[in-house]
């Protein structure tokens, strides 16, 4: 191997993270989480970096007599790539860790090689953790273990995460480098990317071993999985069946559980507790009238969108663990680069289906600002959000599931205009996609279902807090009389343009604070087929909610953020109007 010096010289760190601290570092998709989660057990949190919009996880770690902080590192692929997931990994790096557990991928160890290689240069005790043993022999791939630790200067242990195979032998041989003297190594980091390549693939190339006649199944799955032939159909097979999933789960449990447990209980109980100490005037009327923040704002979030927001969560992580939805970015980047985009986009997009803000965060990872530009829009224009989504399954189910099918084409026709349009009026240029696919695996029952209920943590602290305060809002509007004079200022437009009862214009209030809350006034109403399919479109095209709206400006600038809500809140009154009108033509 070449002996390249680095510059070992401080970079500029915004913040230091504090306390003693052990660093996950690895690429991405090479099972970080897992060894987190078994290390820090419950006690984690997701935090961003200082200065970033970043995430990472940190938790405690006991490790022997002290209690380290462990710390998962975004994963990157290199020390001196672009992103600000690079530059935020070099800065833990530069944060006087007490230790690194370095995540090798035995199937894919080339990649995970460059970055140790660059690594090597700081004088960080680094223990090896070769995973996905079991998947590299399911694919005929022999690693000699011995040699790789001769060659990297550090302990490399043989890991199955999934099933808790060498983790404690991990975290005993971290101890030992810990607590014994260590001599710099030399390591790549300032070197160039081809020399670095050169090394990983020499030290590769004597240690692994590759047998043919093994079982390559899974390979064989994934080739169809990204093959226009195959892969298209695989895709919309998925599609259909966790369209299934998130539609019936939530109808089901909604009507056994959720429903009942809110009517019946939870309702009844602030209903009765409210009258005890309040009388009937604005006061209770504000609690628990038509608009009471202890009736709507618990039969809204818990009974319309929670079953839903739950069974999302439930099919995404899945696809996430299993590693599908990076085999769809594959699949689809031929397409998307026709109208502006890279497959990589469909992460972030598929990501806003769950919430806007964080897949909007996650562009940052983008390399130019003209795509984060057009994702960020194609996400405020026709990604529906869950919550936003369980609303309309309850309003569309009222009448006919196929009005999900109009609603689909318009939302995919904007979809494609507004890249295209974007993709040749922005200056910039988009990167070609870079990625590196996971193997095919059954996810971690313990990480999967930890990770569900992050997920779902995270949604009522930052659903629930928001509709409150929109339903306090129309309860004093509706007490004071403003909601119905906003109501009979607004009647040309809802009324004769789009066709929508009076009550449409409680949601185009509410749904300033929270997307899904510009349909849930409708819910219930005796609508047509025709103002359902409006009200659907224009709930789609409607307003990004707040938290959106404070993410662009945060992450572009406030006349950026202004521009999408003039143009998404224009289209919705646009199109969902031209709907109306050529629908009492045509009926």
């Amino acid at each position: 191997m070449s002996k390249c010096c680095q510059d070992l010289n401080e970079v500029n760190i915004s913040e230091d993270i504090a306390g003693k601290k052990v660093l996950l570092v690895g690429n991405p998709n090479v099972g970080k989480s897992v060894f987190f989660s078994s290390y820090t057990k419950i006690n984690a949190v997701s935090s961003n970096f200082a200065g970033t919009t970043v995430t990472y996880l940190k938790g405690t770690f006991d490790f022997g007599e002290e209690k380290y902080t462990l710390i998962d590192v975004p994963g990157i692929f290199s020390l001196n790539g672009k992103t600000v997931a690079d530059e935020v990994a070099l800065k833990f790096v530069y944060s006087n860790p007490q230790a690194i557990i370095f995540i090798l991928d035995a199937t894919n160890l080339t990649r995970s090689v460059e970055l140790a290689l660059e690594l090597k240069g700081f004088d960080i005790p680094t223990v090896y953790a070769l995973n996905f043993l079991d998947v590299a022999r399911e694919k005929g791939i022999e690693i000699n273990t011995k040699l790789l630790e001769e060659l990297l200067g550090s302990p490399v242990i043989e890991t199955v995460a999934t099933q808790n195979v060498g983790l404690d032998e991990l975290k005993n041989e971290l101890l030992s480098q810990m607590t014994s003297e260590h001599k710099l190594n030399i390591g790549c980091r300032k070197c160039s990317k081809k020399e670095i390549y050169h090394d990983a693939t020499d030290i590769v190339r004597k240690v692994r071993k590759s047998s043919s006649e093994k079982d390559i199944r899974k390979d064989k799955l994934s080739d169809m999985m990204v093959k226009p032939a195959t892969g298209i159909p695989i895709a919309f097979f998925v599609l259909v069946v966790s369209f299934a999933i998130v539609v019936f789960g939530g109808k089901v449990s909604r009507v056994v559980f959720f429903l009942p447990v809110v009517k019946n209980v939870i309702i009844p109980f602030f209903d009765n507790l409210v009258s005890m100490f309040v009388n009937e005037g604005m006061l209770k009327n504000i609690l628990v009238g038509e608009y009471g923040i202890f009736v709507i704002g618990f039969e809204w979030p818990l009974t319309l969108i929670l079953p839903y927001v739950l069974f999302f969560y439930v099919v995404f992580a899945f696809l996430e663990d299993c590693g599908y939805i990076p085999r769809l970015t594959v699949l689809f980047d031929n397409l998307m680069s026709k109208i502006g985009l890279q497959g990589g986009s469909i992460i972030n997009l598929s990501m806003a289906y769950g919430c806007a803000v964080p897949a909007i965060i996650g562009t940052r990872t983008y390399g130019t600002k003209k795509e984060r530009l057009i994702v960020t829009t194609l996400i405020s224009f026709t990604v529906p959000c869950i919550s936003q989504i369980g609303a309309l399954i309850e309003l569309i189910s009222t009448k006919s599931y196929f009005l999900f099918v109009p609603l689909i084409l318009i939302g995919f026709t904007l979809f494609i205009i507004v890249s295209y349009i974007l993709g040749r009026t922005l200056e910039g240029v988009v990167e070609p996609l870079i990625i590196q696919l996971p193997n095919l695996l059954i996810p971690n029952r313990k990480s999967y279902f930890r990770k569900i209920l992050i997920r779902m943590k995270s949604f009522m602290v930052d659903a629930e807090g928001p509709m409150f305060v929109a339903i306090l809002i129309a309860a004093l509007l509706k007490e004071t009389g403003a909601l119905d004079a906003f109501a009979a200022f607004s009647s040309p437009l809802v009324k004769d343009w789009l066709g929508l009862p009076a009550q449409a214009t409680d949601g185009l209030i509410l749904g300033i604070v929270r997307r899904e809350m510009s349909v849930t006034p409708l819910i219930g109403l005796n609508l047509s087929s025709l103002q359902i399919l409006v009200a659907s479109v224009v709930s789609l095209l409607y307003i990004p909610c707040l938290s959106v709206f404070g993410i662009i400006a945060a992450e572009f600038n406030a006349r950026t953020s202004v521009m999408i809500v003039i143009l998404t809140t224009g289209g919705a009154f646009l199109i969902g109007g031209l709907i109306n009108q050529i629908g009492l033509l045509i009926l």
